[in-house]
């Protein structure tokens, strides 16, 4: 691996080409392509450079903080204000209107050609996954802003001045560059951090489902199931820890190196007495939403849910997933609760302190255990983005939307929920398509919680009166739960008794939040850009 991120680092500093212009032109300064496209070599090189940064992971961290599921205190880290609907041109708004990734895209699909390669297959990969490279940027953008113009090579930011691409045509030419790249790359990846097909696949799954084209997403889902590469991991505790990052069900993650390439994300994750900043913690929303261990909803009758003891007996994915107060961390029981511990004041009570999780919760995926980082704020934590437990659930999904409920859509329901512990689904109470798509969602809601889909997941679902789900999610108070830590109690899940509820935030969804808006730079350097409606 650090042979690879040796490569990523003399690639950035071959195919570094950013600048302030809106469609990142290259600088005056940049190499020759004349000059640096001779050899295979030289390809290598700058394929690196396409994959620094190629697939945000810090918004993966980020994104759910712009849902029901996450929460973003500080302001000027761009999230609270998509989260809350307060969002405008000029605001606090996490900002992705760039193209200097599609541009080495482009610059490295128009340099290779001309260079000779002794094994055409070889060449026809390293196309192939710069293909999906741009094509999971342009779909970044295309779900953040609705239509944005496909961008050639240009000489001048005055060339560069072109108007958006629409919604449909950016979405087909996503479609274009997936199904060129899906048969030119490799089976399986040369290394880790490389792309192969499932990468390919996987996108173009998710894609489709995001624009509602449920037999592409079947289509790919299943020609990825059929590879015969990925499965699900034993334990899915492991998926997001150091020790399981060569886990079979890991289709593509970020790489990352202590030493040489670092995810300090990481850190910021923390909550305030573990040196941290709290700066993305889940919601008592989340929370609400994993089933009890007997597989019912916590407001069925006979699932035993208690409200004054909220983390008991629940989805063990609650646990997996969430740093809840009462448990056991570090060696101690964490309390959010209380404002004061043994009568000093408790560095992680909400109201206290600006670095303190504001919901009470954090997240565990990556963080716990703590013990497997030497320094939190260097790690080599490798964010996933995307897993096979992702693609069971997208083809059991389109499944359902194309055919209705199915043995083969419960059996993969189950293979997700079993890998846990959870029952089988209950095929009596879910036997209709709206049913099932009521109970997809929410295993799709809890087992991906914290990897940046949610939020993407709430935009694309609609109700049955034709809303988007976010409409309704996200309007309304933002709650965290307010009471007491026994620490007489054995049972980690009882320990926190909940009295009652506190304001974190109030939130707003108008149906033109569905997308950002395009920042005033972009719109200042582009005259022939529009915004978007609402903003």
């Amino acid at each position: 691996m650090k042979r690879f991120l040796t490569y990523i680092l003399a690639g950035m500093a071959l195919v570094e080409t950013s600048c302030s212009d809106f469609l990142d032109t290259i600088p005056h300064d940049a190499l020759s392509p004349s000059t640096t496209w001779q050899t295979e070599a030289d390809a290598q090189k700058f394929l690196i450079g396409c994959y620094d940064g190629w697939a945000d992971d810090s918004g993966i961290l980020y994104w759910d903080c712009a849902s029901d599921f996450g929460f973003n205190y500080h302001l000027h880290e761009g999230w609270r204000t998509i989260g809350n609907g307060g969002m405008t041109s000029s605001n606090q708004v996490a900002n992705y209107y760039s193209f200097g990734m599609i541009r080495r895209c482009n610059d490295f699909l128009a340099n290779i050609e001309g260079i000779e390669f002794a094994d055409a297959k070889k060449k026809d990969n390293m196309k192939g996954q710069v293909k999906t490279i741009r094509a999971y940027r342009y779909f970044l953008l295309n779900w953040l802003y609705g239509g944005v113009p496909i961008i050639d090579s240009y000489a001048t930011g005055e060339e560069a001045q072109v108007p958006r691409n629409s919604v449909d045509e950016v979405k087909e030419y996503i479609y274009k560059d997936l199904d060129e790249a899906i048969p030119m790359l490799y089976k399986e990846p040369t290394a880790r951090g490389y792309l192969a097909q499932g990468a390919a696949l996987a996108l173009k799954t998710r894609v489709a489902l995001f624009y509602g084209d449920y037999q592409k997403a079947k289509d790919a889902a299943g020609q990825l199931m059929g590879l015969g590469i990925y499965q699900l991991d034993e334990d899915f505790m492991n998926l997001f820890n150091v020790a399981g990052q060569d886990s079979k069900e890991i289709i593509a993650a970020c790489q990352a190196d202590e030493n040489l390439y670092s995810n300090w994300m990481i850190a910021t994750m923390y909550n305030n007495a573990d040196g941290g900043w709290s700066s993305m913690v889940p919601t008592q929303n989340l929370i609400d939403a994993y089933e009890m261990s007997n597989g019912l909803t916590k407001d069925e009758p006979g699932s035993g849910y208690d409200a004054t003891h909220p983390f008991a007996n629940r989805d063990p994915r609650m646990a997996m997933t969430v740093l809840y107060p009462g448990m056991e961390w570090e060696g101690s029981i964490l309390n959010t609760l209380d404002k004061t511990i043994d009568g000093k004041k408790n560095p992680n009570y909400p109201a206290d302190a600006d670095n303190a999780s504001k919901t009470g919760l954090t997240w565990g995926k990556y963080l716990n255990p703590m013990s497997q980082y030497a320094d939190m704020w260097s790690t080599n934590a490798q964010l996933i983005v995307f897993r096979y437990a992702e693609v069971l659930l997208s083809y059991a999904e389109a499944e359902n939307e194309l055919n209705g409920p199915s043995a083969e859509v419960y059996g993969l329901l189950n293979k997700v929920r079993n890998r846990v512990g959870m029952p089988d689904v209950d095929q009596a109470k879910y036997a209709t398509k709206e049913t099932l798509r009521e109970l997809i969602r929410r295993e799709r809601g809890v087992e991906l919680a914290g990897e940046g889909l949610r939020r993407l997941d709430i935009l694309r679902w609609k109700d049955s009166s034709g809303k988007m789900v976010a409409e309704t999610v996200l309007n309304g108070p933002l709650n965290r739960i307010v009471g007491t830590i026994d620490y007489a109690q054995t049972d980690p899940t009882l320990r926190a008794t909940v009295t009652g509820v506190d304001l974190v935030e109030n939130r707003t969804f108008v149906p033109y939040n569905r997308y950002l808006p395009i920042p005033l730079l972009a719109l200042d350097k582009n005259k022939k850009l529009e915004q978007n409606e609402g903003y």
